[in-house]
């Protein structure tokens, strides 16, 4: 019990240092983006015992299936937008990390199809996780973190209706927000 509060205490340190300046402004997409880092954290905590626990079992499976097309989706998205969103870096005054402040509208690869594709990658990664020990808690624990990354998604998209105009809206019609295809 100890070690969990210990790896509690400590990750929440470090999600609060990375995400010190979106605190401070309760209206930025990272405000809410925090909170569903500190959700899966507990959650990852939570689980962390079960994580090898009948490695044949379908749960574990169907686990490992999310946790990797997770890190395949945020490698892809993340190469993106370092590689075409031209990031400008750090802006004076903006809650955004570094990474975050894009020049240019990225719209292919995964951005062809979703809008906030490393947001559904901490959806896939929260499921898999989820799925290490399946059980009530877990099943609240990712639904809790689906809704902090929606409301995270929703402001982000205001703020690129304000970064892009036009072009963002355009967008915003031909693709879906998380789910190609459905939503």
């Amino acid at each position: 019990m100890l070690i969990e509060i210990i790896s509690i205490l400590l990750g929440s340190a470090f999600i609060t240092a990375v995400s010190w300046r979106s605190l401070n402004k309760p209206r930025s997409h990272g405000f809410y983006r925090f909170f569903a880092f500190e959700f899966l954290l507990v959650m990852l905590v939570l689980n962390a015992p079960s994580w090898f626990d009948a490695p044949f079992s379908l749960h574990q499976q169907v686990s490992w299936v999310l946790l990797i097309a997770s890190l395949a989706l945020i490698i892809h998205s993340l190469d993106l937008i370092l590689i075409l969103g031209l990031p400008e870096g750090s802006v004076p005054n903006s809650p955004n990390l570094p990474f975050e402040n894009t020049t240019r509208l990225v719209v292919v690869g995964a951005y062809r199809f979703i809008r906030h594709p490393m947001y559904a990658s901490v959806i896939l990664l929260a499921w898999g996780i989820a799925m290490k020990a399946p059980s009530a808690r877990s099943l609240c624990l990712s639904l809790i973190i689906m809704v902090f990354l929606y409301a995270a998604a929703r402001v982000e998209e205001r703020e690129n209706i304000g970064r892009f105009g036009e072009e963002y809206r355009q967008y915003m019609k031909k693709s879906r927000m998380f789910i190609p295809f459905l939503f």
